[in-house]
């Protein structure tokens, strides 16, 4: 049996859908923004043209501490967060496919059974009463009914819907593929800044140490001239009290390495456990030169623009495809198979062979509110991708220019810290010689002390935030991820 299409209705609903989908497209006024952005200045604030890049470089050539390459290594394997991200891939690289086969002919084969008992006072019945299949054989009662075959339908793309819907999912996909990258640069940049925290610690941990000897030696003196008459039990009980205070300091300083430790054995995806480290070199540590590029540059390397990038291009396509919604679908439905009352005669042809045909054209009429909504919808995602694509490099030339002033200005810091520091600790050792022939009082010998440890602490800190602007300047440029 053969269906037939009746070309004129068709053609007829083919003109009327059309006028009517234009007109829809009309309605909701969707907001037309294309990309226009401030072409970028041609250097930054503080950098120069010059487009070799730091950026560029593998992490394992910016990084060169083997304890520290050893942590970022474990971590892009056992990550929880990244190896989430990849199930995140694996699901966008699922949906590739499921709307490439949106778009391909579908074809199944199917089979069935099924006993009918018809009244014989219907005209179903009556006609089959008085039908024979051959001469001298009714048909049986109640009848059967056996069949197999293959069914096919496919929907032509004739205004692109379902190749625009593939091609965003395209979009999707390469866009959480730059979230991973993104992710990897993250987590580069973490284990990084936590590893030379506790390097910072440990250096703060020794410093405390030798101020507690230090101390102790002076409360041991103060305690010998009070003996002698020499000194009174003022003095005593204040060298006694900034002793005390100081190894105080040494349980707050161990409290804040376990956590960075921990804080790293997160990152590294594994229980609490030491993390190998050499703290001796820190204060030592010269970063390399920065190569900041142009800003250009960034487009290419930082992976949350091209995120942003390629979100907007997926959000274009949707927006096609929300469009052609209103246009109207064509269809082609076809099937093969055999068909009979009984099994035995179910390949005798053509007695048994049946095919149909048929061509099927639709379009929305009445009641589009949905269809409008998504569009309005579609449109409005797609503005917002252009602000966030907008916002997203505007942040990341800010993050260069920023750290590219952290960088210089803590280097110039940490130069004079180290200064401030010599004269300090060569104070220490003055104010201790002159107590001792008591040309000084014990405060002043304490006031000293004290700012000799403050000062070490933040020569200390300094370094180590001079190493972290250096993480984040990498970051900042995009590099980490490849």
């Amino acid at each position: 049996m053969i269906k037939k299409i009746n070309k004129t209705s068709y053609i007829f609903s083919a003109v009327v859908c059309v006028l009517l989908a234009f007109s829809a497209c009309k309605t909701p006024s969707a907001l037309e923004r294309e990309v226009d952005l401030k072409e970028l200045p041609q250097n930054f604030a503080r950098g120069n043209a010059d487009t070799t890049n730091t950026a560029l470089i593998q992490w394992k050539e910016y990084f060169t501490d083997p304890y520290l390459t050893r942590l970022i290594d474990s971590a892009l394997v056992n990550n929880q967060e990244l190896n989430m991200m990849l199930q995140e891939i694996a699901v966008s690289k699922s949906e590739i496919r499921a709307k490439k086969g949106e778009y391909l002919p579908f074809v199944g084969f199917g089979a069935g059974a099924e006993t009918e008992k018809v009244g014989r006072y219907t005209s179903q019945g009556a006609s089959d009463a008085n039908t024979d299949i051959r001469p001298g054989q009714e048909f049986p009662d109640p009848l059967p009914n056996y069949k197999f075959g293959l069914k096919a339908t496919w929907e032509l793309d004739i205004w692109k819907k379902l190749r625009n819907a593939k091609k965003a999912a395209v979009f999707n996909y390469l866009s959480s593929v730059e979230g991973r990258n993104f992710m990897v640069t993250q987590l580069v940049g973490e284990i990084a800044e936590s590893y030379y925290e506790l390097l910072a610690l440990d250096n703060q941990l020794e410093i405390v140490n030798r101020n507690i000897e230090i101390q102790g030696n002076a409360y041991r003196i103060v305690r010998l001239q009070k003996e002698a008459a020499r000194a009174t039990g003022l003095a005593v009980s204040k060298f006694e009290a900034e002793v005390l205070h100081t190894k105080s300091l040494q349980f707050d300083i161990q409290q804040r390495i376990v956590e960075a430790e921990n804080r790293i054995n997160f990152l590294v995806g594994r229980f609490p456990q030491h993390v190998e480290r050499s703290s001796e070199q820190l204060l030592t540590m010269v970063p390399k030169v920065i190569q900041a590029g142009i800003p250009a540059q960034l487009l290419e390397n930082r992976t949350d623009v091209k995120q942003a990038e390629l979100a907007l291009e997926a959000s274009k396509l949707n927006l096609k495809v929300a469009k052609a919604r209103f246009y109207p679908s064509l269809g082609i439905s076809a099937g093969v198979g055999f068909e009979a009352f009984n099994p035995k005669y179910l390949l005798d042809t053509p007695e048994s062979l049946l095919y149909t045909i048929a061509g099927e054209l639709t379009a929305p009429l009445i009641n589009r509110n949905e269809i409008k909504a998504s569009y309005a919808s579609a449109s409005a995602k797609q503005v917002q991708a252009v602000y966030d694509y907008e916002k997203t490099v505007l942040n990341a030339y800010i993050e260069v220019a920023n750290q590219l002033a952290k960088v210089d200005n803590l280097s110039k810091s940490f130069d004079l810290k180290s200064q401030e520091v010599e004269a300090l600790n060569r104070s220490v050792t003055i104010s201790g010689q002159l107590f001792s022939s008591a040309r000084a009082d014990y405060m002043e010998v304490l006031m000293t002390q004290r700012d000799a440890l403050e000062s070490n602490f933040e020569l200390v800190e300094t370094k180590m935030d001079q190493m972290n602007a250096y993480v984040h300047m990498y970051q900042a440029l995009g590099g980490g991820w490849n």
